[in-house]
């Protein structure tokens, strides 16, 4: 039986193996964009799965853990935070995103699929199947514009959702500004993958969706698009103008991240009892 602990040790060792997590910034230098992962674990039998598909968590869209892989036992779900220059780095302009971030962002994202496709070819030579569906040509986001009172924004009905996995996978539950809390925090990026391996599941220590935030309405401050309130939570209309306007200014990369930093939930769960 392939346990928890030598999944963890093995995709660790995978981690560092994976050329990508340091880059040569322009006039910053070598800089490292992750620290290392953590892991949670469920079933891939789980009923949480079945419960995204309804409109107001994801969708119809959506493909539970056997659409992907119909030998499928486990989900295995990974955090990646950032590394603290990377973090650090974007507090600084309250408007803009650090150069450190926009690499984070897309060079970070390019590593992330190196390396997912790592961890995928990993239980392949163990014998068991494996599928990414971040990477899988099936992936696929359908956007809905919805309207919330007189308030338009929009809703993505995707088939398959890192943040959702993460919750399902005992990591985290969700803030303010929609991006999940794990105990390492909300800055970095989610990846997982679903395998005919049989792990133990992590247990969720929360029951509600957002147990995690305390409602401190930093990040909605911090926001420079105004896409976050206490009252409304995020509006993706908003938070998608002001990315495509950094979009056009630092083509070809992209970002924010203003909600993720200078937060009490940057680098830690605050609401974790």
């Amino acid at each position: 039986m392939y346990s928890n602990a030598e999944l963890v040790k093995d995709c660790l060792e995978l981690f560092r193996q994976t050329e990508g997590d340091i880059v040569d910034v322009p006039e910053i230098g070598e800089t490292v964009l992750f620290d290392e992962p953590i892991f949670g674990f469920a079933s891939a039998g789980d009923g949480i799965f079945e419960t995204f598909r309804r409109k107001e968590v994801i969708g119809a869209n959506y493909f539970g853990p056997y659409e992907w892989l119909p030998e499928a036992r486990s989900v295995v779900a990974l955090f990646l935070p950032f590394s603290e220059a990377v973090r650090k780095s974007n507090r600084e302009d309250k408007t803009d995103p650090s150069r450190e971030w926009l690499y984070a962002r897309i060079e970070g994202q390019e590593f992330i699929g190196k390396y997912m496709a790592a961890v995928k070819q990993l239980f392949e030579e163990k014998g068991f199947k494996a599928c990414v569906p971040a990477l899988d040509e099936r992936f696929g986001i359908k956007i809905e514009i919805t309207s919330k009172g007189l308030r338009p924004d929009f809703h993505a009905d995707s088939r398959w959702s890192e943040r959702h996995a993460a919750y399902a996978c005992g990591l985290g539950t969700f803030g303010l500004s929609r991006g999940l809390i794990s105990e390492r925090g909300m800055a970095g990026r989610y990846a997982s993958i679903i395998v005919s391996a049989d792990f133990e599941p992590t247990p969720r220590a929360y029951t509600g969706i957002d147990d995690y935030c305390i409602k401190c309405g930093v990040c909605a401050k911090n926001c420079p698009a105004n896409a976050i309130s206490l009252k409304h939570g995020k509006n993706n209309i908003k938070c998608n103008k002001h990315v495509e306007t950094m979009k056009k200014k630092y083509s070809p990369r992209y970002g924010c991240g203003k909600c993720q930093v200078g937060v009490p939930c940057e680098f830690r769960a605050p609401g974790k009892k």
